[in-house]
């Protein structure tokens, strides 16, 4: 199971959220650069890296966090927020990411996304699916949709999809545990290599999420919060 910690970029540095609020703003670091090579000097290989400015504002905003990150370590980096447009695909893509996160834009232009499914391949394209009481919710989480997220998951995997993020939008960044029943019945419903993402606390819930068979298990507040310490996840790793 991959471990994934998650730089999320406001005003390019690095912050975390509660459920999405950006309200709950808190800057961790002023510099994402050093946190990526903190990560990468314990063993850790991938990224997850948000543009809350970008799925806001509905465009790439923090390209130039995801350059610094790709060309001073060696993560491999799978960036969302804001990609609606092949043009700010395509910047991404230049900028160093090796995978990209299609999330509101897959609710919204479903065609267009099956398209870049095909154009990238499915080993390129990451769905997802992050959801509230199950429905899936779209532009940095300030929209809802109507659409259920195993319904949503189905629909993609039909066109190729193969590796899905889902995020409980009522977990993230609280601390309180991830959504373990969602994602067994997730992955009893699909095919999909699934990573969970939202409430991961602590050590623990870590190996829970690979005893349940999840491909990778993205951690933001815990690590930042000191809650689970960066050498756990060396040792997981070297274990692994």
């Amino acid at each position: 199971m991959k471990i994934i910690p998650a730089i999320d970029i406001i005003d390019g540095k690095c912050v975390r959220l509660s459920k999405g609020d950006y309200k709950t703003k808190k800057i961790y670091n002023e510099n994402p650069v050093e946190v990526a090579k903190e990560f990468e000097s314990f063993g850790i290989k991938f990224l997850h890296l948000v543009d809350l400015d970008g799925a806001k504002s509905k465009h790439i905003v923090n390209q130039k966090v995801l350059e610094n990150i790709a060309g001073e370590t060696s993560l491999e980096i799978d960036f969302g927020g804001g990609l609606k447009t092949l043009e700010d695909i395509e910047i991404a893509f230049n900028s160093g990411a090796k995978q990209i996160t299609i999330g509101s834009i897959a609710v919204q232009n479903p065609e267009f996304c099956f398209d870049l499914i095909k154009k990238y391949g499915s080993e390129k394209i990451i769905l997802g699916a992050d959801c509230d009481n199950r429905k899936i919710k779209t532009s940095g989480w300030l929209e809802e949709s109507n659409q259920d997220v195993i319904d949503f998951i189905l629909k993609y995997q039909k066109e190729g999809v193969k590796n899905v993020i889902c995020t409980d939008i009522s977990k993230d960044g609280m601390l309180e545990g991830a959504s373990t029943d969602l994602y067994k019945e997730i992955l009893s419903q699909t095919s999909i290599q699934l990573v969970a993402s939202g409430g991961i606390s602590k050590i623990e819930d870590v190996y829970e999420m690979k005893e349940i068979r999840c491909s990778g298990t993205i951690i933001g507040k815990a690590i930042y919060e000191g809650r689970i310490k960066l050498k756990e996840l060396q040792k997981f790793i070297e274990n692994a």
